[in-house]
């Protein structure tokens, strides 16, 4: 029997998500009808994108995948209200279309974050009777608090509340690491209610890339970080780490390729201190993301020092290791054990200027043959046990199960 799913999530292509369309896609590859619900594209940047206008509904078939798109308020910037407006908007706008919808399926699976998403998922479930599997990318409230994007006790308090919800109402939660589903389970959510299920990558992208007009400097070791520029990424420390490196004459440039909240005190960071071997450069389409990976001589992964960090695996670390490049992991924890179990780099201390300088200099005193074989390392460990068409087997499995 074939198993029909819904996809409910507040991003999907042409935004940035590596569970959009490469997911639905292999999916429908192994034989799963699927059909998604998700907003007008807008993030990063917060404005809807060229083609689009936001309207009541809009439908579109893509590859063979009927996508739904309900209208949300565009933002993704500081204002915390106008992102709570952000979410709330196609949490009301994906609720009631999934509630009215005519076309029954036999199990909802809901991306999170935003939580507001897996909540529409929870409501939709209730009222149409169907069983749904919530991925949990973030762990609200920690996230909230650890990012300082949300401080209030009370309001904590509440989003708490509905996470709990949700976690009873789902059917089965996957999460992206070990850790995750201890601190579930520490929580009172049953272990047998949780699956692992490791991230992907954007392979897509990564090996059929287009060439960039960014050209990466010669003449010097070049470490690239890429993605999202957030408060959760601690560019101070990286910056600081730069500034090290500069003192210490070490040959090297460290390369922000991305946006967000971040980056303007970065720029301003780097700008004042006179650190002349940090460079940014703007976020790139991510057809052309994996031709800037390749021209890296090794990536960089950081976070900042927070414990909920170390039960996480930043989306980028996969990325890394499919391009085959030699990582500096400055993340505790699980996302440090994998490096470690792959041997496909360093591991630093998060928030740790010196930790992250020190990993830089050891790569760059290693031999041309060293880093390559540090890069072999990951990528045939991530085509092993990471790539989408093993996560997507183990999505199908889940799903068969929960639909009987």
């Amino acid at each position: 029997m074939t198993v029909k799913v819904l996809l409910l999530t507040q991003w999907f292509d042409p935004e940035p998500t590596f569970k959009g369309l490469a997911f639905a896609k292999e999916l429908k590859k192994q034989n799963v009808e699927v059909e998604v619900i998700t907003g007008f594209p807008n993030y990063p940047g917060g404005k809807v994108y060229e083609g689009y206008k936001i309207s009541f509904f809009q439908r579109e078939l893509c590859d063979g995948i009927a996508i739904n798109r309900v209208p949300l308020y565009p933002h993704h910037g500081r204002s915390a209200l106008k992102r709570v407006f952000n979410y709330i908007s196609f949490f009301l706008s994906s609720m009631i279309y999934g509630i009215f919808r005519r076309q029954k399926v036999d199990v909802i699976y809901a991306y999170h974050p935003p939580l507001t998403t897996a909540l529409s998922a929870s409501i939709i479930s209730l009222l149409r009777r169907t069983p749904f599997v919530v991925d949990i990318q973030d762990l609200w409230p920690d996230t909230l608090a650890s990012t300082g994007m949300l401080t209030n006790k009370k309001l904590l308090n509440v989003v708490n509340c509905v996470c709990n919800f949700v976690y009873r109402r789902a059917t089965k939660i996957v999460v992206l690491s070990p850790g995750f589903k201890e601190r579930l389970v520490s929580r009172g959510v049953p272990a047998e209610k949780i699956e692992i299920i490791y991230n992907w990558s954007d392979e897509e992208n990564l090996r059929y890339y287009h060439k960039s007009s960014v050209v990466l400097p010669d003449g010097k070791f070049n470490v690239v970080f890429a993605g999202n520029l957030g408060l959760a990424q601690g560019l101070p420390s990286i910056v600081a780490a730069a500034k090290l490196l500069q003192e210490d004459g070490v040959n090297v440039n460290i390369i922000l390729v991305g946006s967000g909240l971040a980056k303007p005190d970065a720029e301003k960071m780097v700008s004042d201190q006179k650190i002349d071997n940090v460079i940014f450069i703007p976020r790139v389409p991510p057809s052309e993301i994996g031709d800037i990976l390749q021209q890296s001589d090794a990536l960089l992964v950081h976070l900042i020092n927070d414990e909920l960090f170390s039960i996480t695996i930043p989306s980028r670390t996969q990325a890394y290791l499919a391009c085959g490049k030699p990582i500096i992991m400055a993340v505790d924890g699980d996302a440090a054990s994998l490096i470690t179990k792959a041997n496909a780099g360093v591991t630093c201390e998060p928030g740790n200027p010196a930790s992250i300088a020190s990993g830089i200099k050891y790569l760059t005193s290693l031999t041309s043959d060293e880093l390559a074989a540090l890069g072999g390392n990951g990528s045939a460990y991530y085509n092993e046990k990471l790539c989408l068409s093993a996560g997507v087997k183990k999505f199908i499995d889940i799903f068969n199960q929960v639909a009987k």
